[in-house]
């Protein structure tokens, strides 16, 4: 893999841009992607955000300060993508962000390219019931294993209040899967 440093200064340079950004697309699409499917729960969807992440990132390459990572800034940009599409979403259908959330879940179980089960189902309704914020941080830390000090250059939050909202979220992720 090529060093960070490198590639942003081929993103930077006309003549190499094209061809570093492949290589900034090869090595950050699968991670991104399941990180906004997370969020979005579809697949097309999800297509769809990580294409509009990876223009942004095109596009705004140079404003990158270097402040943070790399990969935590486009992190923020999918992020701030997903939550964007969503809102639009629910805005489209003349619903609410929870009653969408509700529909998404719904759609879990006839997306083909969820091969959960059951239980997994489950979980992702649980999910989805969260908080926002408390979604994205359990979504972080569990599914894509992120050190609290990553998700705290991604999300903008201290280390201690990201613990919080873990904490809170498995509680109520806990107390979700025993109603039954």
């Amino acid at each position: 893999m090529i060093a960070e440093e490198t590639l942003l200064d081929e993103l930077r340079r006309p003549e190499t841009l094209d061809k570093a950004f492949e290589v900034l697309v090869n090595t950050y699409k699968e991670r991104l992607y399941w990180h906004i499917r997370r969020i979005v729960l579809n697949h097309d969807d999800s297509d769809d955000v990580l294409q509009n992440t990876f223009i942004k990132v095109y596009k705004n390459i140079n404003g990158f300060k270097g402040e943070s990572q790399l990969y935590s800034w486009m992190y923020r940009i999918a992020t701030n993508e997903s939550l964007t599409f969503l809102k639009k979403k629910s805005n489209k259908m003349g619903i609410s962000d929870a009653e969408l959330q509700d529909r998404m879940v719904s759609n879990l179980q006839a997306d083909v390219y969820f091969d959960g089960d059951e239980i997994q189902i489950k979980l992702q309704e649980a999910i989805a019931r969260l908080p926002e914020k408390q979604k994205l941080v359990f979504n972080m830390k569990y599914f894509q294993e992120m050190k609290y000090e990553e998700i705290s250059g991604i999300l903008h939050t201290s280390v201690g209040g990201l613990k919080a909202s873990y904490h809170l979220a498995v509680k109520k992720l806990e107390a979700f899967l025993k109603e039954d």
